[in-house]
């Protein structure tokens, strides 16, 4: 893996609005993600968390401000436009194809790397043959590191939801990103699915890759991040190192008051 420019943040928001009508659903955000670094974006349901990220990915066009990532704007880029940037995401609902086996569902991933097209697919052309061979040799590895190796031909649709959590997570690597957008990646898992997959976020991290994750579990958030951004109706209220963010006034009473609906 590797990045056109190798100094300055990888994700740079800056002055994010968003409006639905009425509703001003994120407010002039700004924050930076450094490169090889883990950053969590938490606040109360409705503080615009989700809103944020179907921004920087593409499924959102911000209402003003602008998203840069490895130095390239991104506003207003297509979800496959910003994937073949190296930005991928997964989502607090799986959007994995139940219906097909999760070697499939992850070579999906591989396949926006591929070099044939559609229609030497189709006539199985010795140069298609070939990239499929290396991309199975490519996802294996992946799908051993995940613990879902010997479940290749199973399904999807019928692995437990953790597992189908680590088929989406390993989809989103198979392409090779520099950058990983994880939607409340513990949302429906238990005590261990969640310590496991702590542990798959810091590797991760140690791959050289870059992590901004929106996540209600504080303990999962606490334990793994380097920076914390905190939204409030919308708004940025802090920021900064786990220790500082659990110390700070503002996030402690959101928190304990209840915070938004």
């Amino acid at each position: 893996m590797s990045t056109m420019h190798d100094s300055g943040p990888l994700l740079q928001i800056d002055s994010l609005d968003k409006y639905f009508g009425g509703l001003h659903a994120v407010r002039n955000v700004s924050f930076d993600v450094d490169r090889g670094t883990i950053k969590a974006v938490i606040g109360p349901n409705g503080a615009g968390k989700t809103t944020m990220f179907n921004m920087i990915a593409g499924y959102f066009p911000p209402t003003s401000g602008s998203v840069h990532f490895n130095g390239k704007k991104i506003t207003g880029m297509k979800p496959y436009m910003v994937a073949g940037q190296g930005l991928m995401r997964t989502f607090q609902n799986l959007k994995i194809c139940r219906e097909l086996s999760v070697l499939d569902n992850v070579l999906l991933g591989y396949h926006t790397k591929a070099k044939s097209g559609f229609g030497a697919g189709m006539l199985s052309t010795r140069r298609s043959r070939r990239e499929e061979k290396n991309a199975v040799e490519a996802v294996i590895p992946l799908l051993e590191w995940l613990g879902i190796l010997h479940e290749k031909e199973t399904l999807a649709g019928n692995l437990s939801f953790g597992g189908q959590r680590s088929v989406e997570l390993a989809r989103a690597l198979a392409s090779d990103p520099a950058m990983l957008l994880l939607d409340e990646p513990a949302a429906g898992l238990n005590m261990h699915e969640t310590e496991t997959l702590a542990g798959q976020i810091r590797d991760i991290r140690e791959q050289g890759r870059t992590v901004l994750l929106v996540e209600h579990d504080m303990s999962l958030v606490m334990d793994i991040s380097d920076e914390i951004v905190v939204l409030n109706f919308g708004e940025k209220i802090a920021e900064g190192p786990p220790s500082a963010i659990q110390n700070n006034e503002d996030v402690i009473r959101i928190y304990l008051g209840g915070g938004n609906a």
